[in-house]
């Protein structure tokens, strides 16, 4: 198999990737368990490129219960440098808009459940290895910015910049929650973006978000409150955006640089050596083997 740098994955609504040709399907297994679904590697221009629908085909794993650490691990064993997110999301601001697109800069965290890190949980073996990754700036600004100028060449209306809140879900905001998060100047809520920015960044990879405004949350006053209709309906509108953005976004990464993450675990790893037991060494070579070499 070919190395794949792009890889793609799929929020809800986006559970395919048509303009993929000689696809085949991947299943892997990782020490972290199994994906999502099976990865679809095909070819866009000539590219590879690996899509993996983050719920599962048929929208089958609730945000809480995804093993985001597999699929990220999924993708880092394929081979991919550029991972790029479609995501649903609410709008806090007036000025994002349903039916558009937003390519945060910044994410806050307010999950509670969910494992954040490759190397922190005791129930897949990984005591003996403390690890400290910078995520001052979680999303790559490159592919942010190359995602961006692949929105705007379908036409379709796109905002730089702003934080995306992930909540745990899978329930929606109560309005004291969204009227806080909006108060606060956050510009976006939605359910996946964490902890899938932070493992791509212990992965070593350009991660960034496509996300679209299904509604306004519920803090808006003469607005409804955002239902799973609601959020569908403006998903399936706005599905062929996605893939035409993808499509543009991949042609512009075929001379792209290597990530500029590929290192960031080098000044991150914080236990010596000589004390981290040889399996676990093993397990986790595929992100560690390179700095003990």
């Amino acid at each position: 198999m070919d190395k794949i740098r792009i890889g793609v994955i799929g929020g809800s609504g986006i559970y395919d990737m048509s303009q993929l040709t000689d696809v085949q399907e991947v299943r892997l297994e990782t020490p972290f368990g199994a994906p999502s679904d099976a990865y679809i590697v095909g070819r866009i221009g000539g590219q590879p490129v690996a899509f993996l629908p983050r719920h599962g085909r048929g929208h089958r794993i609730s945000p809480t219960q995804l093993n985001s650490r597999a699929n990220i691990y999924g993708f880092k064993m394929l081979g991919v440098e550029y991972l790029i997110s479609i995501s649903a999301c609410g709008s806090l601001q007036p000025a994002y808009k349903p039916g558009d697109i937003v390519v945060p800069d910044q994410v806050f965290d307010r999950t509670r459940l969910r494992p954040l890190s490759f190397f922190d949980d005791p129930t897949v073996g990984t005591d003996g290895l403390v690890v400290h990754v910078s995520v001052a700036e979680p999303f790559c600004a490159y592919l942010s910015e190359l995602v961006a100028q692949s929105v705007e060449q379908t036409g379709h209306t796109v905002h730089r910049g702003g934080v995306f809140v992930t909540i745990e879900g899978p329930r929606f905001s109560t309005k004291a929650e969204s009227r806080f998060f909006q108060q606060m100047g956050f510009a976006i809520v939605g359910m996946t973006a964490v902890p899938e920015v932070f493992l791509a960044r212990e992965a070593g990879m350009s991660y960034a978000t496509m996300a679209h405004v299904t509604d306004y949350d519920v803090w808006h006053e003469t607005e409804s409150p955002v239902t799973v209709e609601m959020v569908v309906r403006q998903l399936l509108a706005n599905a062929d955006v996605a893939r035409n953005a993808v499509v543009n976004a991949v042609r512009a990464l075929r001379d792209a640089p290597p990530t500029p993450y590929a290192d960031a675990l080098r000044d991150a790893i914080i236990t010596n050596s000589a004390v981290i037991p040889p399996a676990l060494r093993a397990r986790l070579d595929l992100l560690i083997g390179k700095y003990f070499q």
